[in-house]
């Protein structure tokens, strides 16, 4: 090798080197707690239970896994009947993992000067205790489900600084190859560090400068150092490309502050149940978006909401509107607002709000005086005519991934019946807590499941 040849072997070598840390930093902090690390180091695999389920073994990757089986429902809702997906065989479900993949680090990458960026385990390289951890390549797909399932749990230990040093980053010029990539590399995404290496490769396709403009606040890292769940900005890089902070539309100016939010209609939806204890606001984007899959947020899990009737994402109309804003300033969820924010409510919604007009409309829609204005006043006078989009009773199906979270341990799809009521139904219910976040998106929803699912 040339001297020439050398130094520049040395300095791809010390920039990966420098890349990787600032990832490592980003993820973890300045110290990496070696069980958390473990809650995270496990590869993607499928329920023998349910063929297209995805099974996470720890509390943690939630924020990664529930995405990705977000992304391979939407692509299977849109290529099959549901009712075949029993008999789905291994080799569609790795290409349905492929595709899932793909998309969201296609919707990471620059949009006008793309690179990809993949990550992958150099196995030349032995682990810390002079092994190097046996290849699936050569096993079928269904000894690879059987592998996966029998080794959780008893896989190989690695510390985090020997599965750091042993990342090799390999650059990808088009998406076309990064679909290649993965799939002649997808048992190395199904062995033991396979949700860590999408992560990663979702990071650097992203580049670690972008990633800190979109985050709000830089102080902690982006997976929780005692529980090991990822924040908010992840779980966001993971669903829309943008690892901004918030879960609203657009950007809002708060204070004088801009804070970041969703900037567009997303693929698949997201709503949580922080919404409805007031701590987060999610705006249209994510609890309407272009396919009927929602990942669902308790406090500390993340599952996965899923419908087979794609009126459920029809654009929203004028009158639904109407009410999201509306709820946005009513009081205490009681279905009025404070007249002085009639104003504030008209001027949102782009309609007339010059101060005359507003006093005039007060008068009318508060005949009593009492300083309140009622939902069914406000609807009656500016959207007489509603016209819903969706029907009254759907189907609905719920994912968990982990498998103590589901009856007798195993992961399958939960079916339930839903109806939208004539009155709202009741609020949070400690008993209900999949209740409450499906009432922030149909606030009268209503759902007799043929198993209770559990969003924790």
């Amino acid at each position: 090798m040339s001297q020439q040849a050398a130094t520049e072997t040395e300095e791809a070598s010390t920039s990966r080197e420098d890349l990787i840390n600032d990832v490592k930093k980003l993820l973890w902090g300045s110290n990496t707690k070696e069980d958390v690390f473990r809650q995270w180091a496990q590869g993607f695999y499928f329920s023998p239970d349910e063929k297209s389920a995805l099974v996470q073994d720890e509390g943690g990757p939630c924020a990664v896994i529930a995405p990705l089986q977000a992304f391979i429902l939407k692509q299977l809702l849109s290529e099959t009947d549901i009712t075949s997906w029993a008999g789905i065989k291994p080799e569609k479900c790795n290409e349905l993992l492929v595709k899932a993949m793909t998309e969201i680090i296609a919707q990471a990458a620059d949009p006008v000067d793309a690179k990809y960026s993949i990550v992958l385990v150099d196995k030349s390289m032995s682990t810390s205790n002079g092994e190097v951890p046996d290849s699936q390549n050569q096993m079928s797909s269904d000894e690879q489900v059987q592998e996966n399932v029998s080794q959780s749990g008893t896989t190989l230990t690695i510390e985090s600084n020997n599965f750091h040093s042993r990342l090799r980053i390999h650059t990808l010029e088009n998406i076309e190859q990064v679909e290649q990539f993965f799939t002649v590399h997808i048992n190395t995404f199904k062995e033991q560090f396979g949700v860590l290496l999408l992560l990663y490769s979702v990071i650097c396709t992203k580049g670690i400068s972008q990633i800190k403009l979109e985050i709000s606040d830089l102080t902690d890292p982006l997976i929780h150092s005692t529980f090991g769940y990822g924040c908010q900005s992840l779980i966001n890089l993971m669903l829309s490309g943008r690892a901004v902070s918030n879960v609203w539309d657009h950007d809002q100016d708060v204070g004088g502050l801009k804070l970041k939010g969703i900037d567009k209609q997303n693929t698949v939806g997201f709503l949580t149940l922080l919404e409805k204890l007031r701590f987060i606001e999610v705006g249209s984007f994510l609890k309407s978006p272009s396919h009927p899959v929602w990942v669902l947020g308790s406090e500390t899990h993340l599952t996965v909401l899923f419908s087979t009737e794609k009126k459920l994402v029809s654009p929203e109309t004028p009158a639904e509107k109407a009410k999201r804003v509306f709820k946005k300033y009513e009081f205490d969820e009681n279905n009025f607002i404070y007249t002085d924010s009639l104003q504030d409510v008209l001027a949102e919604l782009d309609l007339f709000c010059y101060s005359e007009y507003v006093e005039i409309m007060k008068k009318k829609l508060d005949k009593d005086n009492d300083g309140i204005i009622l939902l069914n006043s406000f609807m009656y006078e500016f959207f007489p005519e509603e016209d819903r989009t969706y029907p009254d009773t759907f189907t609905l199906y719920h994912y968990n991934g982990l498998p103590r979270s589901n009856p007798e341990n195993k992961v399958k799809y939960r079916k339930g019946e839903a109806i939208l009521l004539e009155c709202t139904t009741s609020s949070f219910s400690d008993r209900n807590p999949m209740l409450t976040v499906l009432q922030t998106k149909w606030p009268t929803i209503d759902v007799q499941w043929d198993m209770n699912p559990s969003i924790n």
